[in-house]
């Protein structure tokens, strides 16, 4: 009767520990993390007597979880795709929004700049439309301003976003560890003797971690879990914690960069290209892909218009005859760290691109390159300057420049702090200061010469008070020799077949009359000044033109036309012919449409990886998920499973009165 009465307790305590688990389960169905927990019966070992072996019930052996862990990858591995995509996405949208409005982007003020110089050129001498000029110059400066201020804010967000991230990860790490030590006591039996619900919650708080920065993990035999980052640093070791910090970059200190701190205090900043995945990864990524170009392509076009515009301005003279000095404030490249021993400024605005550079020195020789690792070749100058991608750098004490390098940032800053240079109206150069007349020819100049223009200003000012003063420059024409004679300077004929200038004055009006380019160099070196002009019609013997100094207030547009003509000429992005390849609109609308690309592309990786993980998490959930349906047939099946053992229960102890009741 005693073994009946066994065998019955034992089915009664199994049925017991399935009901239980599965009240576990109904009551945790919605718990994020949870696996489904399942009983594990195996038989007794039987009783052997001489007519064979008999059963000696059940027993529990144990109560696992529904895991796998392939499936468990593949959820982690979407998660934290998902997680880069929405967060790079939450950014670039600001970023493509402000530049893409038609209202606040920066075509519609630089156009309207653009067509305050041609109302100056249609009416030079009027002082409104110098007037109306300047303004529409100080709108497209506020329009840089309040574009880079905007730039500047989502910068200042995602900085903040990336120290709170890492913030957060150090949390769950520290979590983590304290879990495994948890996890380690509760499994001291050994790991077969699963602590079901806390690796549930372990395994919960890697999820959560994995969507801040991609992790990998390791199982190690004691139960307990590392985590690792990057290439395979270690974060999480048994209980140990490597903590992530935010630190200032080395090259530039106004931006984050992730360490790990070792116990000592010291801060190894690990490359950033290594922290893929997550929250963490998304914001580096957009940082580095979209922000820093965004901001430095619009610093680039601000430069470029105030060092084009500037150049031209020069090359002019306003209303008092005076030579035109700065229409813009140029903006000058931030060195970081400040030092005076070094100074940089733009040579060549065409040859810049968005990039910031690194200057290094060995102890022998200076490097320059992008902080993409691309190298720029330096150029000796004759004055110890070096010239490279379109900067000149001046050093007169390499033992300051740091052993991490000189960041040189020639575009970053520029759109903030561009700004107008001229508030007189009078001070706009829309005249040339050099001006053609009659000499020995009584017809119309512009049958003898045309496109009279000014390339280079030194020298034009001999006295020194900023109006152009030169002696003027009679050119006459030999017809027994076919050749221009110019009274003083050089003059040079333009070889259309070799695209270079030629000491020359050839000229047969036969065949030139349509027009041959010429040029006079004037002055003496080094302040020369060179004016270009073109020879046409038939010019007859002992003709001659006279070029001398334009008057003040003369009502002449030609340096304003240049000016506007600055608005369709490629003065950008110069190829590794040296020919400039985009114009200032163009380089603008390629910004605008990497970003509006990279967004767009941004948006489907992330749909996309949407799908993948509900993909994935389906395929989880349906191995692993509490199914309530099926949970409510097994509360019936062991609620009968109970009740038969307990019968079996009863079944005994009424043999075992029968018995008794023999005896009585």
């Amino acid at each position: 009767m005693a073994g009946l009465l066994n065998i019955g307790l034992t089915g009664l305590n199994a049925a017991q520990a399935q009901l239980l688990t599965t009240g576990h389960n109904i009551s945790n169905a919605d718990v994020d993390g949870y696996h489904r927990q399942t009983v594990i019966q195996t038989t007794n070992n039987p009783l052997y007597t001489g007519v064979g072996f008999f059963g000696q019930g059940t027993q529990v052996a144990a109560v696992t979880r529904a895991y796998n862990q392939y499936l468990e990858n593949q959820v982690k591995n979407s998660e934290t795709k998902v997680a880069q995509y929405s967060a790079y996405n939450d950014q670039i949208s600001q970023i493509n929004n402000l530049l893409a409005d038609s209202t606040s982007g920066l075509s519609p003020a630089l156009q309207d700049f653009f067509a305050g110089v041609q109302e100056v050129a249609s009416n030079p001498t009027s002082v409104a439309s110098r007037q109306s000029l300047i303004s529409t110059a100080q709108a497209l400066a506020a329009r840089f301003q309040t574009l880079d201020a905007r730039i500047s804010e989502v910068r200042q967000g995602t900085e903040s976003e990336i120290v709170s991230t890492v913030e957060q990860a150090n949390m769950y790490a520290k979590a983590i560890a304290d879990m495994n030590q948890r996890i380690t006591l509760a499994q001291v039996s050994g790991p077969n003797i699963a602590a079901n619900d806390l690796l549930d919650q372990r395994d919960q708080l890697i999820a959560e971690l994995n969507k801040l920065v991609s992790v990998s993990t390791v199982t190690e035999s004691d139960g307990s879990v590392s985590i690792f980052v990057g290439s395979g640093q270690a974060l999480v070791a048994g209980g140990t914690v490597t903590q992530l910090a935010a630190v200032p970059d080395p090259n530039d200190p106004q931006r984050n960069a992730i360490a790990l701190v070792s116990d000592n205090g010291i801060a190894n900043i690990l490359p950033e290209r290594l922290l893929s995945g997550g929250t963490l990864g998304g914001l580096l990524t957009f940082r580095s892909e979209t922000l820093d170009t965004a901001q430095n392509t619009l610093g680039l076009i601000a430069l470029g218009i105030a060092e084009t515009v500037n150049a031209q301005q020069a090359l002019g003279i306003d209303l008092d005859g005076v030579l035109g000095g700065e229409f813009f404030k140029s903006p000058t490249p931030a060195l970081t760290p400040a030092i005076n021993t070094v100074s940089v400024s733009v040579e060549n605005v065409s040859q810049l691109t968005a990039a910031d550079y690194v200057l290094k020195y060995d102890g022998t020789n200076y490097t320059l390159r992008t902080t993409g690792g691309v190298n720029i070749p330096l150029t000796l100058q004759a004055d110890g300057s070096y010239s490279g991608g379109g900067l000149n750098i001046n050093i007169t004490d390499p033992s300051e420049i740091p052993s991490d390098g000189l960041l040189i940032q020639p575009t970053r800053y520029a759109a903030r702090d561009i700004a107008v240079a001229i508030t007189d109206p009078r001070k706009v150069a829309a005249g040339d200061p050099v001006s053609v007349s009659p000499g020995n020819y009584t017809g119309t100049v512009s049958e003898r010469i045309t496109n009279v223009k000014t390339t280079s200003v030194a020298g034009l000012d001999s006295s020194g008070d900023g109006v152009a003063d030169f002696a003027p420059i009679t050119l006459s024409f030999d017809s027994a020799t076919n050749t221009f004679t110019a009274s003083s300077g050089t003059l040079e004929r333009y070889d259309s077949s070799t695209g270079t200038w030629v000491t020359s004055g050839a000229y047969n009006p036969s065949t030139d009359s349509a027009g041959a380019k010429f040029r006079i160099t004037g002055g003496t070196a080094p302040d020369t000044y060179t004016f270009e002009f073109t020879a046409v019609g038939a010019w007859t013997n002992g003709e001659s033109l006279s070029f001398s100094p334009t008057q003040a207030g003369t009502a002449d547009n030609r340096n304003a036309v240049a000016m506007g003509a600055l608005q369709t000429t490629k003065l950008m992005l110069a190829g590794s012919n040296g020919e400039s390849t985009a114009t200032l609109q163009s380089v603008y609308a390629q910004m605008v449409t990497q970003v509006g690309n990279k967004a767009r592309e941004v948006q489907v990786n992330l749909k996309a990886q949407e799908s993948l993980l509900a993909q994935a998490a389906d395929a989880r959930d349906s191995l692993s998920g509490v199914n309530l349906d099926e949970e409510a047939a097994n509360l019936i099946r062991y609620q009968q499973a109970y009740q038969a053992s307990a019968k079996v229960m009863s079944v005994a102890q009424t043999l075992f009165d029968e018995v008794l009741s023999i005896a009585r």
